[in-house]
Order: C-alpha cells, then sequence, then structure tokens
C-alpha cells in the first residue's frame, strides 16, 4: 500500500494545476479548456477561478472572455529575480559579457529535467519567445543542459535522459541517448558545450555552467550566434572560452 502524505495539500494543489495550464496552451482559456488541462471537475475549477481572480493571480480575457494570468504573477517572478543571489551577481558579468562577444547572452537555472532562462541579454536578431525570462527548455537538447550535465555523474545523467521526452525540435535534434551521452562528455573534456541547430534552426550556442559550494551545477552561462556568421568551429574557438571565464566568475567560492 502506497504511503500517504498528509501534509500534502490538495486545494493548494489543484490552485496550481489551473496556473500551470496556461503552460500548456496560451490564454486566454475557457472553463471547458481548463477543465480538460487541468484534469479537475467542474465545480473544482469553478472555485478556483473564483479565488484566483479575487487573488488578482487571474484575470477576465478580452470582453469577459474565458482566461488569462494575472499580473501579480509578475509581483512574484520579480520577487523571485530580486532574491535571487547568483542573479544579482549575474547581471554585471552578462553585461561585460555580451560588451565583449557582441553576441545574444543568457543565465539560466537548472530544473530538473529543463532549464529556465533567469536573465537574458538578446541582439535584435533574435524573436520574440527567444528573448522572455522564464522560458524553458529541456535539458537534454540545449548547451546549458549538456553544460551542466557534464558535471553530473553518469547516473544522473542517465536518469534524466530516462525521464525526458527526447523528441526532435529541427532535423539536427541529437535524440539518441548515447548520441547525448557523447556530447556530455566532450563538454566535460572542453569545459563548455556546443550546440548547432538543435533547437533553432541557423542558430549556434556555447555554454558553460555555473557551480554551487559543493560543485554541483545550478545553471549556466550561455552566447548565441548565427551560422550565417560563424562555422561551428569558429563559434566555439572564439566563445568557448569567454563563457568558461563568465560562469567561473560566478562560481560560489564558499
Amino acid at each position: 500500500m502506497a504511503s500517504v502524505d498528509t501534509r500534502f495539500n490538495q486545494s493548494v494543489a489543484k490552485a496550481f494545476d489551473i496556473l500551470e495550464a496556461f503552460g500548456v496552451r496560451p490564454g486566454p482559456l475557457s472553463l471547458t479548456e481548463l477543465i480538460e488541462i487541468s484534469n479537475l471537475d467542474r465545480n473544482s475549477t469553478l472555485r478556483m477561478l473564483h479565488t484566483l481572480v479575487a487573488l488578482g493571480y487571474l484575470e477576465r480575457g478580452p470582453n469577459q472572455r474565458g482566461y488569462v494570468l494575472g499580473k501579480k504573477i509578475l509581483h512574484r517572478t520579480f520577487d523571485y529575480l530580486r532574491g535571487n543571489p547568483l542573479i544579482e551577481r549575474a547581471n554585471p558579468v552578462l553585461i561585460e559579457l555580451q560588451q565583449e562577444c557582441g553576441e545574444g547572452v543568457d543565465l539560466s537555472l537548472h530544473d530538473d529535467l529543463d532549464i529556465v532562462y533567469a536573465l537574458r541579454r538578446q541582439t535584435r536578431r533574435h524573436y520574440y519567445y527567444a528573448t522572455l525570462v522564464g522560458r524553458t527548455m529541456p535539458v537534454y537538447r540545449t548547451c546549458a543542459g549538456r553544460a551542466i550535465m557534464a558535471h553530473l555523474p553518469d547516473d544522473r545523467v542517465d536518469d534524466i535522459l530516462a525521464r525526458s521526452d527526447l523528441v526532435a525540435a529541427t532535423p539536427h535534434t541529437i535524440v539518441d541517448p548515447q548520441g547525448i551521452r557523447e556530447k556530455v562528455a566532450q563538454a566535460r573534456a572542453n569545459g563548455f558545450a556546443l550546440t548547432a541547430q538543435e533547437s533553432l534552426m541557423g542558430e549556434l550556442a556555447v555554454a558553460s555552467a555555473v557551480l554551487d559550494r559543493t560543485g554541483l551545477p545550478v545553471g549556466a552561462v550561455h552566447i548565441y550566434g548565427l551560422l550565417s556568421q560563424w562555422t561551428p568551429e569558429e563559434f566555439a574557438q572564439r566563445f568557448g572560452p569567454l563563457v568558461i571565464s563568465a560562469a567561473q566568475a560566478l562560481n560560489a567560492k564558499h
């Protein structure tokens, strides 16, 4: 018989099921769509919607049709960014890095099977979604994720790959687990990971992991460029050392 976690609050979980539905399908979402995505019954969904709207975490959509995320979500995003010491330390480092490399630079944080972008300094060449803080990408197909996995033991890497939905984003995405392990091994040897068109056509990226006091990876610094301007070899040679230096400047020392 499975153990029951008596501290787990089902009502709180249901509220987050509603909020997380907007990550599956951007709003506005109708009541029917929210029931479908969250797998909650109609009465529970209505109670959660009423509460979240009253608290400002949801708002009614245009012409009072459907629901969208409320501005209170942005308040909590600000609180997170303000309260994270790594992000505060990274801001001047990324400013200097972009001035030196002239390309887009980011700081991402490791979140189990994903990386989450926490700081972004983009060039005008990138499309809108690529400029947003909070965007998540899978660990297995990003240079940041592979740089992070390079600092994890092999059994942790195997666990990440086993639990990931290995789906190609482009014709160049490596989805074979052994192929990904080989890229992780290269990142261990080089101190940075390189990807070419694996998440976005025409894009090159290098990343190096940021480590905590115990040597475990908590995030990564990355630099992006265009395949039309660089070969992968040239990009790695030019920007690999820069991204390693920036990540090392952010490593926890004590």
